[in-house]
């Protein structure tokens, strides 16, 4: 896992501990008028973290915006839309499974998008959105209007953008399901520039 959210899932996985210990329901189905609203998230792109292997996002993008092995890490397969500045990260394990995925869009195209490549493209916003609608470019409340208020939330940036981090834990929903959702927005402008859902290692 990412250490950014390894040190938040050890500090969420002590809260819910304690809580356990104090008699808290974190599982129940049903949620009264003043429970907060939560949902989590299954999948992805398309992609379910810890059911998916890497044939389903091959079957899914293609190869035409696949970049070469020599320029990833062994285990990390990479996207790209030179067109559109659009990305998809894909981690797997030991097995070849997909542990993560990240859709983003931080950087701006530097290909010639004339023509309306953007049209046969597999990188498009409707190919990255995750399994509840959640689409690159949405606005912060859209976020919150889907999952509920964050675990954690904060400043972060990449590079000299200005972001802040969402940061969701989904162990309440049980351990066969994926566990962490980060979703970055832009502080500039409140929308979605990057997401990421994972499944815990084993």
């Amino acid at each position: 896992m990412k250490r950014a959210w390894m040190r938040f899932w050890l500090c969420a996985s002590v809260l819910a501990a304690s809580l356990l210990a104090l008699g808290e329901p974190l599982r129940s189905g049903a949620q009264s008028p003043d429970t907060p609203k939560r949902a989590n998230e299954l999948s992805l792109a398309g992609l379910r973290p810890g059911k998916d292997a890497l044939a389903a996002a091959k079957k899914r993008f293609g190869v035409a915006h696949l970049l070469p092995d020599k320029s990833t890490a062994d285990k990390t397969k990479v996207w790209v839309d030179n067109c559109t500045g659009r990305s998809l990260s894909v981690e797997l394990n030991e097995k070849g499974m997909i542990q993560s995925l990240t859709a983003g869009l931080l950087s701006a195209g530097s290909a010639d998008c004339s023509g309306n490549l953007e049209r046969h493209s597999s990188i498009r916003t409707d190919n990255l959105k995750t399994g509840r609608g959640l689409r690159l470019g949405d606005p912060r409340d859209r976020v919150v209007e889907l999952y509920g208020e964050p675990n954690s939330s904060g400043p972060s940036e990449k590079g000299s953008q200005e972001l802040e981090l969402l940061f969701y834990m989904f162990d309440w929903a049980g351990s066969d399901v994926p566990q962490v959702m980060e979703i970055f927005c832009d502080r500039a402008t409140g929308r979605v520039v990057e997401m990421t859902l994972a499944f815990p290692s084993l």
